[in-house]
């Protein structure tokens, strides 16, 4: 057994450091190869080469050669193209940053650990804030539709379920309501970007707006159709709201490297608020004007 405090007693923590900047450097340099941008593959090979500098690092530590994860890359490298590469590189880093905690021994051992690790980080913080992707420069506008769907449409068919109590019905008005409210909004959006000298490619702004808006409304329509108890359907529905609230604020939250829960209470908060007045509206129409369908 070897004595405590002796170099091989860390050789696992080194070859695990090691493992993961072989992999990371991977990861980089493929997602360099499939991006279309030049500014931003310039910047994911700087960030590979940073990789590739670190492993060498460890490997003067420890001697040995060491394979990259091949799962990790594919996981990574098919994120980046569904959730796209800004995303998911942030992603990883934080992941990886908090995974990295250094054991004081080791760092007694080898004071320049903690330096290198602390510098690791900060380069390429500072590396990947220069990535500019197209659904990022856009994200204002898919906000802006998917909220306004959330909050309006969750209280419309949270008051049609008590004016119609018929699942069928409610799913044609939501439709019409919902196909409407995409082109008004996609409308509103390119004439609000064509106003801004500094806005945006107003045609694409108002796809992005209009897309987010029905993709929306189709997932909240859903339950509508499949089933047939109305106030089960609406269960579902608010149920798949506070889904997409979730994870699209979860999205913009690693993007855009910004606060998760405040973000996520105030949306639930207002999407659901608007839903129990709209429900009650709802009620009302139904017991003093006497709507029976």
């Amino acid at each position: 057994m070897p004595e405590p405090g002796n170099a091989s007693d860390f050789t696992g923590k080194l070859l695990t450091y090691q493992k993961n900047e072989i992999t990371e450097f991977q990861i980089y340099t493929r997602l360099a190869a499939i991006t279309q941008e030049p500014g931003n593959r310039d910047v994911l090979l700087r960030i590979a080469s940073e990789e590739l500098a670190h492993y060498r690092i460890w490997h003067r530590y420890t001697g040995q050669d060491v394979g990259p994860d091949r799962l990790r890359i594919l996981l990574y490298y098919t994120a980046a193209r569904v959730l796209g590469m800004t995303f998911t590189i942030r992603l990883m880093e934080e992941v990886e940053r908090r995974a990295q905690v250094v054991d004081p021994a080791l760092s007694a051992r080898y004071p320049e650990v903690v330096q290198i690790l602390s510098d690791e980080e900060a380069h390429e913080w500072a590396l990947i804030v220069l990535l500019n992707e197209e659904r990022l420069r856009y994200m204002g506008s898919v906000v802006l539709g998917l909220n306004d769907a959330l909050v309006e449409f969750t209280g419309t068919l949270a008051g049609l379920t008590f004016a119609l109590q018929n699942t069928r019905l409610i799913a044609v008005t939501g439709l019409i309501m919902g196909v409407a409210a995409s082109l008004s909004m996609g409308a509103s959006e390119y004439l609000s970007q064509r106003s801004d000298e500094n806005a945006t490619d107003p045609f694409r702004a108002s796809v992005y707006t209009g897309s987010a808006y029905i993709v929306t409304v189709a997932l909240l329509l859903l339950p509508f159709l499949v089933l047939a108890n109305p106030f089960a359907a609406l269960a579902l529905t608010l149920t798949m709201a506070v889904a997409v609230i979730f994870a699209f604020t979860f999205y913009i939250a690693v993007a855009r490297d910004l606060p998760f829960w405040r973000r996520f209470g105030e949306m639930i908060l207002i999407s659901l608020g608007i839903s129990a007045i709209s429900f009650l509206i709802g009620l009302s129409v139904r017991i003093f004007l006497h709507v029976e369908v």
